[in-house]
């Protein structure tokens, strides 16, 4: 669903007359957004973009709706000349995160007042709230109690499907994540301490990804460390973890369930940017939320600015996605610090307020891959399983063809060996890891209604991330999936091999 904001317009103003002048008529963002002490409402933004549609080159759609049965918003900003550097922005996942929110809001109303704040080359579109339902209720979830960041495999939930959509929609150069961090988690002010940067940022880092966009991603990261000291916010590159120096830290997630990583399938460069709120102490979440906007504003300024290199980097990604699989899929992957590097750590002294710096050697800087397996022709998915595996190849926008007759095939066979449901504490990895065994190559007959997809085109790589049996983190760690798995640990996705 891409529907005008003009539609939904005549509906609020219907609500309107019959609630009665209770109803505000309009909404205006605080001039200056370093004041901002309150996060704007779903119903405060509605009433902003009606107001903001159809100025200063802005249009507002509806991309689709919630759980909960909110709209979707998208704001599309153009101007004159060639567009071919396309950006999307989008944030709130994650209801009860929402500076990432307000400042997409700024960043849009000044665009409108000022067209010439856009660069010739970009065309925009922002999805200020992903998680209407998670903002209106204050809570990480939607009103279906799923994590949306964690939803990017099998989108089972209708915001995520709708921002896939549209991502495939525009194919993006360029996509950004917003989310927040707690400054102040327990564990750190318990060693007395508070985490250092006003704002992170990350670029995708799958493995299977093309080298080169990987690298462009990368580069850009230093851009964004610039555009931060300018603005006077203390910056570094995402990261996870527990307290140094004995605990190990770790740049983003690798994996595919997040966006970061999910929106890169379609070939662009993708990122991830956290802002450190205040979660310890009641009432200050927003006390410093003009703070975190302000960050947030500098690196959507530099992501619009760019840094010099977009012929190439446009170069890239549309070699990238001719790009054929490699020979070997990696399947397991995890971040080390292969030399035992030293990294000066810099934390806030709670206390006094002043920086320290904590010398450890357990920030892992560098991806590892572990395994791989030899990339098949294709998957082929059997028997009953193949009604649901049709809606994910569908949400996915992954071409297969539903066989009509029978089809014999060699094909390698996969057995869920088990799923480890529990935190790894050795190796710092997440719980939902899915053990798989594959069977020697054999001749099998793949029945009239079963699925074969190629690995071809670029939807051959979403196809690999996607369906990989093998994948440590794949898709039989969800319910919906492992329902579809045989008694005998049988999976249903077979490795063609010819």
């Amino acid at each position: 669903m891409h529907v005008r904001l003009l539609q939904r317009t005549v509906i609020l103003a219907a609500a309107a007359l019959a609630a009665g002048p209770v109803i505000a008529a309009s909404f205006s963002l605080p001039e200056d957004h370093r004041t901002l002490t309150k996060t704007t409402s779903f119903a405060e933004m509605e009433l902003f973009l009606r107001s903001l549609d159809g100025t200063g080159g802005a249009s507002v759609s509806v991309e689709g709706t919630s759980a909960g049965g909110h709209p979707l918003y998208v704001v599309h900003l153009t101007g004159s000349g060639e567009r071919p550097w396309r950006i999307l922005l989008y944030a709130q996942q994650h209801g009860d995160e929402v500076s990432g929110k307000d400042a997409l809001l700024y960043l849009v109303r000044d665009i409108a007042r000022d067209p010439t704040l856009l660069p010739r080359d970009v065309d925009l579109w922002v999805v200020p709230m992903v998680n209407p339902d998670g903002a209106e209720a204050d809570t990480r979830a939607n009103s279906a109690g799923a994590d949306l960041n964690r939803d990017h495999i099998i989108l089972e939930q209708p915001e995520t499907r709708a921002l896939h959509r549209l991502a495939r929609r525009l194919r993006p150069a360029v996509a950004v994540d917003c989310h927040e961090f707690g400054r102040d988690s327990e564990s750190w002010l318990g060693r007395g301490w508070l985490k250092w940067p006003d704002i992170t940022m990350d670029s995708l880092d799958n493995p299977l990804f093309d080298p080169a966009v990987r690298a462009a991603a990368l580069r850009f990261l230093g851009t964004a460390a610039e555009a931060e000291a300018r603005a006077g916010h203390p910056f570094l590159r995402y990261w996870v973890g527990g307290v140094p120096p004995d605990e190990e830290q770790r740049h983003s997630a690798p994996d595919i369930d997040g966006g970061l990583n999910a929106i890169g399938m379609y070939g662009g460069q993708s990122y991830i940017i956290e802002a450190a709120a205040r979660h310890a102490e009641q009432g200050r979440r927003d006390q410093d939320l003009g703070n975190r906007v302000d960050a947030y504003l500098a690196l959507f300024r530099a992501v619009l600015a760019g840094d010099g290199h977009r012929a190439e980097d446009l170069e890239a990604i549309e070699q990238a996605r001719r790009r054929p699989l490699p020979a070997f899929l990696p399947t397991n992957y995890l971040w080390v610090n292969p030399d035992a590097t030293v990294t000066e750590f810099p934390v806030i002294e709670a206390a006094s307020g002043g920086v320290l710096k904590v010398p450890t050697a357990n920030l892992m800087t560098a991806m590892a891959v572990k395994r791989t397996v030899p990339t098949p022709r294709g998957y082929a998915v059997i028997g009953p399983a193949a009604a649901q595996f049709r809606l994910l190849l569908e949400r996915h926008g992954i071409p297969f063809e539903e066989l009509a007759t029978g089809r014999s095939v060699e094909a390698e066979t996969c057995t869920l060996v088990r799923v480890e449901d529990e935190f790894d504490e050795v190796y710092s990895r997440y719980e939902g890891r899915q053990i798989v065994s594959r069977g020697e190559p054999a001749l099998v007959e793949l029945a009239a209604g079963s699925l074969w997809i190629p690995l071809e085109g670029e939807a051959g790589l979403r196809a690999a991330l996607v369906l990989e049996p093998a994948s440590l983190y794949g898709l039989y760690q969800y319910p919906t999936y492992r329902r579809l798995v045989g008694a005998d640990g049988a999976l249903p996705v077979l490795r063609v091999v010819r």
